[in-house]
């Protein structure tokens, strides 16, 4: 588990270095003029307790941090910036806890209906434990990149692509809109809460059906939008014909037998429904010829 340690400040223990390496030049230097070897082992010493303190000292850039441990055992991690001094024998890793960005590449996957489809996401992403970051997992980046790619997949092959291939579908791919990306924003979460790493946003970047049956969902999309216009107007056809005809039988303009009835509701329907204007017959004759 992360544990935050606050270590001695760094600048109070370079001065005090400085200090000792000034006091150590003094010595070498009355060793120099005196010629006696006595000034040069407190010296020596003190330019070695320099070299130590400043072997301590590491510099953490602003969010950042550095996870410590001493011969294989984990001390815990500097999240503040600054410089600071800690033993020197601590080894440190250095963890970036930006916020970082990564896109998946474009991955053909089986949708619920098994329809190949290609689809890609961008992934925002930040490290909150650095403990898990540094030590649960071997190369996080890697692992993050991964397990994008692993989840993006597993919410695919949940859904189907849209409406038209699972009309009782109450969320696809493809008009998901919010929910898709919050199941894997939340799916990317569980995935990689054992690196101790936060996905704040995710979202679907690409998707398409894949290049071998594009062409015919695509026709298949165009039929299904031509019956639903045409369902459209047909049943307004119907209701213009029974208003005229209820208009006219209203007013007493026309008396129709059911005969003639049938042939003003065909023309009719021809002349609402065609997609051509209508082009008229003139009768010269009776009404019955």
């Amino acid at each position: 588990m992360e544990k935050n340690i606050k270590p001695t400040n760094g600048y109070l223990a370079l001065l005090i270095s400085l200090v000792l390496l000034g006091i150590a030049i003094k010595f070498f230097i009355t060793a120099g003029i005196e010629e006696s070897g006595v000034y040069t082992i407190p010296g020596i010493l003190l330019f070695g307790l320099c070299i130590i303190i400043w072997k301590g000292l590491i510099i953490v850039q602003p969010n950042h941090a550095r996870v410590l441990n001493l011969f294989g055992k984990y001390v815990g991690s500097i999240k503040d910036n600054g410089m600071f001094f800690v033993n020197p024998l601590y080894v440190g890793i250095k963890v970036s806890q930006r916020v970082q960005n990564m896109a998946t590449p474009t991955l053909k996957v089986n949708d619920k209906m098994g329809n190949p489809v290609e689809i890609a996401a961008v992934v925002v992403w930040q490290i909150k434990d650095t403990y898990k970051a540094a030590y649960e997992v071997a190369d996080y980046n890697a692992f993050v990149r991964m397990q994008s790619e692993a989840a993006v997949r597993a919410l695919t092959m949940r859904f189907a692509y849209d409406s038209i291939e699972d009309q009782n579908a109450d969320i696809t791919l493809r008009e998901g809109g919010d929910k898709i990306m919050e199941l894997l924003q939340d799916e990317l979460n569980e995935r990689l809460l054992t690196a101790g790493i936060i996905v704040t946003e995710a979202r679907i970047s690409h998707l398409a059906y894949a290049q071998e049956i594009a062409g015919a969902m695509l026709q298949r999309q165009q039929a299904s939008a031509i019956v639903a216009a045409r369902f459209k107007i047909v049943e307004g056809a119907v209701g213009m014909v029974e208003l005229a005809l209820e208009q006219l039988s209203k007013k007493e303009i026309v008396h129709l037998d059911e005969e003639k009835k049938a042939t003003m509701v065909s023309n009719l329907m021809v002349v609402l429904c065609g997609e051509k204007g209508a082009q008229p017959v003139l009768n010269t004759g009776s009404l019955y010829q």
